[in-house]
């Protein structure tokens, strides 16, 4: 099937019908920046041709080059016989207005945390200013500890995670946003090693346990992060050490 689109298929409004077509007949689950098989066609469509992601409509009917029909039927069929998801195919993950590198060493970001920071934080933070120093635990990408530093531009900030891929992940979106001087990136297991008090801790732990994962593995790839599922009284929290997480959950 996917041969005779390439010697068939012209445009990219073709190849936006052809991958809908595929993605419902997959049966896919969507949940990283789009909700139907429509938009994540488009988005993964756009970001492959290297052409604005927010406009579609001037290149639909834009004949393409044979080597880049190739190319988008590659990533539709990696996303729609391997169900991988869009971010790991684009390298790409938005939250708001901030876009961040992602592979399969790190969860594709979708945290809400990001949306509390500056203003909603205000009852308890009133003066951003007053933030010197700030914790980002199980930073994973980056992606929280950088929203962090644009909300509280005089906060110094410790990046945790006890994952070396996903520090390597949160060393690109580090530098990507040239705030090396500011993020430190460490890798321990929760609080081992960190030293002081902070103005300002958040932490988005691995939370879906081992359970939820096996249910989940039918309808997404293992491949999809560096972490597994949570056993036990600590689901929730990955750490060698209980008590950390306990220090997290109170």
């Amino acid at each position: 099937m996917y041969a005779q689109a390439a010697s068939t298929l012209l445009t990219v409004r073709d190849l936006l019908r052809f991958a809908v077509t595929r993605f419902n007949h997959a049966e896919l689950t969507y949940g990283h920046g789009t909700t139907n098989a429509y938009d994540e066609a488009a988005y993964l469509i756009l970001s492959t041709l290297k052409l604005p992601v927010d406009q579609l409509e001037p290149y639909l009917d834009a004949r393409l080059l044979p080597e880049e029909i190739q190319d988008v039927l590659e990533l539709i069929a990696r996303r729609a016989e391997e169900r991988v998801p869009v971010a790991y195919l684009t390298h790409e993950a938005w939250q708001g207005d901030f876009n961040f590198y992602v592979d399969e060493r790190v969860l594709v970001p979708r945290s809400f945390i990001y949306e509390l920071l500056g203003e909603p934080l205000a009852p308890w933070i009133e003066f951003p200013e007053l933030v010197h120093r700030a914790l980002d635990l199980c930073t994973g990408s980056g992606c929280p500890a950088i929203q962090m530093a644009h909300h509280y531009p005089d906060a110094e900030i410790d990046a945790v995670d006890i994952s070396l891929d996903a520090l390597e992940v949160a060393a690109i979106n580090v530098e990507n946003y040239g705030l090396d001087d500011r993020i430190h990136l460490i890798h321990t297991d929760m609080f081992e090693g960190l030293e002081g008090t902070y103005d300002l801790i958040i932490s988005n732990p691995p939370y879906v346990d081992a359970e939820s994962v096996e249910d989940l593995l039918s309808r997404i790839p293992a491949r999809t992060g560096a972490g597994t599922g949570i056993r036990g009284r600590w689901a929730g929290c990955y750490s060698r050490n209980p008590a950390a997480c306990a220090r997290v959950s109170q």
